[in-house]
């Protein structure tokens, strides 16, 4: 039996109220922990920013130290800190234009087969515990103590996962926040739920533990874990539990908007609280600066996609997705920095052409049949989701 792994796409929703928290406090930003991975590192041109969210299957709270026997048995996610690793399950990619236009999510699927430096083809989820644990052995053998060995370690981590991560869609990163596990659990409960929506009843309380029905439903707490860890009894495995992240997302920005949580004193303290335990985010982030940039995307100024992907094969025991690079890349470049199509021509007859290229067919393509979703938000519909 496979590990019960993934920690759910929250990253979003802390990271966006995260950076509103100085409508509480002007030192609520720096109260976040910081990572220094960044520095110095290649940007965005022409005010554009591109922010990778980070889903930490980490079973340690971010000082190292074990989460509490009785909390992993609420989250239903094992008995063991060992148990997940410290994969990055969850991995999105947000582009927001310069001109404040639409924003664009693209969710990584994380049995990528990809090209880890050091370590060779791996899963993309593997960077960042391959190069957290030769980490961390050469700090125990200097003898450094938690909580510096696991910091340290950990942005050896993040330098991983974000290399391989631009190298492969040929994109720079500006801004990263990462999420531990217990962190959604935590975010589940301060935001009070979440609608989501299914298309099917599901029953998966042997992996997940998600037993839900069909329809509009709340979720919270270990029940929001549990939507977004499901893969198991999924027509698709690992892309319907992309899809399921990218909806619990959607219903996380709809609550936003529709309930003005923005506005809430309290509940803005509770996400505080939770991001000051839970999440990491790095040092150059002027979180101040990004606050109307965080209104306009929980007002629905978003849509999200999934990298394509061209089949499914069996590497080293293991089953992968296998990618072709120079097709995501063109993909990601196509979603990030469209270009605007000339207006059609029309002949004599008034018969109008179609300006649409042999390239823009090819990614629709990929989009339908891998799961490259397209979907919108706009602050007030929840999908349904298998």
């Amino acid at each position: 039996m496979r590990a019960k792994k993934t920690i759910a796409t929250l990253s979003i929703a802390i990271t966006l109220l995260s950076l509103s928290f100085y409508l509480l406090d002007r030192t609520a930003g720096t109260s976040i922990p910081r990572s220094n991975v960044l520095n110095g590192s290649v940007k965005s041109a022409g005010g554009d920013v591109n922010i990778l969210l980070l889903g930490l299957d980490s079973r340690r709270a971010n000082d190292g130290s074990d989460l509490p026997r009785k909390l992993l048995d609420i989250m239903h996610v094992g008995s063991s800190s060992q148990v997940g690793g410290y994969n990055t399950n969850t991995m999105i990619l947000i582009h927001i234009p310069a001109d404040g236009s639409h924003a664009v999510a693209i969710s990584i699927p994380r049995d990528d087969y990809v090209a880890v430096q050091g370590y060779g083809m791996q899963k993309i989820k593997e960077a960042y515990g391959l190069a957290k644990y030769d980490s961390e052995l050469k700090l125990i053998k200097a003898g450094v103590q938690n909580p510096a060995r696991e910091q340290q370690s950990r942005d050896v981590g993040r330098t991983a996962t974000i290399k391989t991560i631009s190298t492969l869609l040929n994109v720079p990163i500006d801004h990263f926040a990462e999420v531990n596990l217990v962190g959604f659990y935590d975010l589940a409960n301060a935001v009070g739920g979440v609608q989501v929506c299914l298309n099917h009843a599901v029953n998966d309380s042997q992996y997940s533990g998600a037993v839900f029905p069909a329809g509009l439903q709340t979720i919270t707490g270990a029940q929001a874990l549990e939507f977004v860890r499901q893969r198991h009894g999924l027509p698709n495995g690992d892309l319907d539990r992309t899809h399921r992240q990218q909806a619990f997302i959607t219903g996380v920005i709809t609550k936003f908007r529709t309930q003005g949580l923005f506005g809430d004193i309290g509940k803005l303290q509770n996400l505080l609280n939770v991001a000051k335990k839970d999440v990491v985010i790095d040092s150059g982030w002027d979180v101040l600066g990004f606050l109307p940039q965080a209104k306009a995307l929980t007002g629905g100024h978003i849509t999200f996609h999934t990298l394509p992907i061209a089949g499914y094969a069996l590497r080293n025991g293991q089953d992968v997705n296998i990618i072709d690079i120079p097709t995501v890349q063109k993909y990601v470049h196509d979603l990030f920095y469209p270009v605007v199509a000339p207006k059609p021509a029309t002949s004599a007859s008034g018969a109008t052409k179609s300006s649409t290229t042999k390239a823009a067919k090819a990614i629709s393509t990929a989009a339908t049949n891998n799961g490259a979703n397209g979907n919108s938000v706009d602050g007030s519909n929840i999908p349904c989701v298998n």
